[in-house]
């Protein structure tokens, strides 16, 4: 048994060791943790990634999935975010075809288990990081760690930063990464079995499938392809017992016994480097190549201190990133879904006193490198080291050392690297238990980490459940964060609450002045409070800061028709399809601008051409129906009505429309089945009963015009044409009266 284990003998009882109970422990605490969060909604990402993304609907060809990035736009688009992540995305296409539709609570359940089979396996691989690769005669591993990889592995299950990968959806790919990650390390150890029979070729077996279930890590997240440098520093530093101090101290003393060094001459191991080089090399060439137009374009307030123009700047504030990374890692519990606009100031002055975070940063980090590569403890050696490879080398990609990233902070990115940080505080417990007395007391507080992490899981979990409670969780971590009072203006806007909306997006705006979405957002508000002349300075100032933001355009241009400047309407209309060629809601609203000028053509054409980007474009399709009918167009409203239905075959509306065109064509038995069906579907509205107790009274049926037109007037007394037609019918049934008598 491990030293290790021996020192953290008081902490642990011996009767959770065995593995399968040490693995039923971690997946049930695992599952605890995070269980608040199974019905929770659909929020932040969650929306773009799963609820607008069309990859997942049936519809969408599955070889679709391989050329469009996670958010379901084309890789080849330059407005791409370039996240490559298929597989991740395939699981969500089979979560949405087995829940039969939207429904949060299945794709939740698969994130939660999933967090709980990586912590299951998670003691599997802290048993190698402690206890190391030591085999039976039967080429079983022995777990020489049981109590440092069980209690590591509740470190990793119980941790709060990993509540954004669990309660969120879209943290998925994050775990389906660990997971993988994780499965290509453990297979990478199986190559070095000491009872291996089939010697090198079993070796080179279990190589190449860990370079595979790599590219499979990869396809869930781009991290996953860290795994291939993991096992590399695993391979050279732990199986070639390659010692760095040993090394520079030859070097120095020009040792002529460094030219017979056994990594030197350790044809096995150079082989498995080469395949491992060559795999990375090959998996980063097609990842490039299936990017297409190179890597994807962030804004300043994604990540500000990439904009630095110093890179003095630049470096200190990557450097302050690390420390605040760091800081989560040892205490979660101020946590933000957003870490971006103003959140974390840039640190622009060598007297900002939080440059002391990057002092104390590098100096735990030199100290920790100085024991993994300099200590005389071989073990020490070799937990210090590997610790600190999973701590560093999956977050490289998110350091903006080879490429800027979309963000300041990121809670998802550090699931991998918590498990290098759990790793270096389970050796830090016994090391301190080692050369302690007062053990009970160290017991106390890994138990009351353990609850704390706990109790703290299940409150965020909570605040991850909608979307109103997550924002609001971040006005107490980040008030300086213009898109968290964004996100809360608009949860509010969507619920209806207008007044309280205006006022968080003002706030976005003031910390932002720059935020083009928070005044677009304002500008609608604005807009439909006949508040028109500030609508339209917002939305001006909007499109002046971002030229080619086409649905600020748009929506100028809606202010602009309603301030009856027509002409600047009509521009701005046009401006916003420049953008964005697609756009069938400007095709619309552009349509509705020349019905209002009486140009009758080019408002068909308009609406034709925004049911030709989105034929379910229900509004285009009875604007022109209507057009048609009011121009006296019958047959050709007519076949425009049943063509939208047939696209459309639901929509009340347009039974509606079509309905009324039937009827002056004289139709009345398929214009009367029209409008029952519209009826049906929608039994409140008048002015379906109003119309179809005109059609009665024209066709003769004076009754049921009688009945249609009182229940019209029931759910609207205030329609002056419906109790003019109901005032004629009773006249002309007075009249039929009194000639009957």
């Amino acid at each position: 048994m491990a030293v290790l284990d021996t020192d953290l003998d008081h902490i642990l009882p011996s009767s959770v060791l065995p593995p399968f109970w040490a693995k039923l422990v971690v997946g049930s605490v695992a599952i605890v943790c995070f269980a608040r969060s199974y019905d929770g909604d659909f929020v932040f990402d969650d929306s773009e990634a799963i609820v607008n993304n069309k990859d997942l609907q049936a519809e969408t060809p599955l070889g679709d999935l391989w050329h469009h990035d996670f958010w379901g736009s084309r890789l080849s688009s330059n407005t791409s975010h370039k996240s490559y992540r298929p597989l991740t995305v395939l699981t969500f296409r089979i979560n949405y075809y087995l829940s039969g539709g939207f429904h949060p609570v299945g794709f939740h359940v698969v994130n939660i288990l999933l967090h709980s089979g990586i912590s299951v396996l998670m003691v599997d691989v802290f048993s190698v990081l402690f206890g190391g690769l030591q085999y039976t005669s039967k080429g079983r591993r022995l777990h020489l760690a049981p109590r440092a990889s069980l209690l590591a592995a509740l470190l990793f299950a119980v941790h709060p930063v990993h509540t954004e990968c669990v309660a969120g959806v879209v943290g998925r790919a994050d775990l389906l990464c660990a997971l993988f990650f994780l499965l290509s390390f453990l297979g990478y150890c199986k190559a070095f079995r000491e009872s291996n029979k089939e010697g090198a070729h079993s070796s080179t077996f279990w190589v190449l499938l860990s370079i595979f279930l790599g590219a499979v890590a990869m396809l869930c997240k781009e991290q996953g392809i860290t795994v291939l440098g993991l096992n590399a520093v695993f391979g050279i530093l732990v199986i070639g017992k390659f010692n760095v101090l040993e090394i520079v101290q030859k070097v120095l003393h020009k040792d002529k016994s460094l030219e017979n060094l056994g990594m030197l001459r350790n044809g096995g191991l150079l082989f498995r480097m080469t395949l491992l080089t060559s795999g990375g090399a090959g998996m980063l060439y097609v990842r490039w190549r299936i990017m297409g137009t190179g890597p994807p374009a962030f804004t300043e307030v994604d990540n500000p201190a990439s904009f630095a123009d110093s890179m003095l700047v630049r470096a200190v504030n990557y450097n302050y990133y690390y420390s605040l990374n760091a800081w989560l890692l040892l205490c979660p519990w101020w946590l933000c879904f957003d870490w971006s606009m103003g959140c974390i100031p840039l640190i622009k002055s060598i007297s900002d006193w939080r440059v002391i975070a990057l002092a104390a940063l590098w100096f735990c980090l030199i100290g920790l490198i100085c024991q993994a590569l300099c200590s005389e403890d071989g073990h020490k050696r070799r937990i210090l080291t590997l610790g600190l490879g999973f701590l560093v080398i999956p977050f490289l990609p998110a350091s903006n050392l080879f490429f800027r990233v979309g963000f300041v902070v990121a809670e998802r990115v550090l699931y991998l690297p918590s498990i290098g940080y759990c790793v270096l505080l389970t050796f830090g417990f016994g090391a301190l238990s080692k050369h302690t007395k007062k053990k009970k007391l160290i017991a106390a507080v890994v138990l009351g980490i353990l609850f704390i992490n706990t109790l703290r899981c299940v409150l965020r979990s909570g605040e991850w459940r909608s979307e109103e409670q997550l924002f609001r969780s971040a006005l107490s971590v980040c008030p300086l964060n213009a898109k968290v009072h964004y996100n809360i203006g608009k949860n509010l806007a969507d619920k209806g609450n207008q007044t309280a909306a205006i006022r968080y997006y003002r706030e976005a705006v003031r910390l932002n002045p720059k935020y083009v979405h928070a005044m677009n957002n304002l500008g609608n508000i604005l807009k439909e409070r006949n508040e028109l002349q500030e609508a339209e300075e917002l939305l001006s100032l909007a499109v002046q800061i971002q030229p080619d933001f086409a649905a600020a355009w748009m929506n100028l241009g809606i202010v602009q028709n309603s301030l009856k400047r027509f002409e600047a309407a009509e521009q701005s209309y046009r401006t916003a399809i420049k953008h964005r060629r697609k756009y069938p809601d400007c095709y619309y609203n552009l349509g509705r601008l020349y019905a209002d000028l009486n140009r009758h053509v080019d408002a068909l054409n308009a609406w034709r051409n925004a049911t030709v980007l989105k034929p379910e474009h229900s509004l285009a399709w009875n604007n022109m129906i209507i057009l048609l009918d009011n121009t006296g167009n019958l047959a050709q409203a007519e076949a425009v009505g049943r063509e939208a239905l047939e696209l459309i075959p639901n929509d009340h509306s347009l039974m509606f429309s079509l309905a009324n065109v039937l009827g002056k064509s004289q139709k009345y038995k398929e214009s009367e089945a029209l409008f029952l069906k519209a009826i049906k579907a929608n039994p409140n509205a008048a002015s379906y009963h109003g119309n179809l107790a005109v059609l009665y009274h024209r066709w003769g049926h004076l009754d049921l015009a009688k009945k249609h037109y009182e229940i019209s007037l029931q759910l609207d007394p205030t329609a002056s044409g419906t109790k003019e037609n109901y005032g004629l019918l009773r006249r002309k049934l007075e009249l039929m009266q009194k000639k009957a008598v």
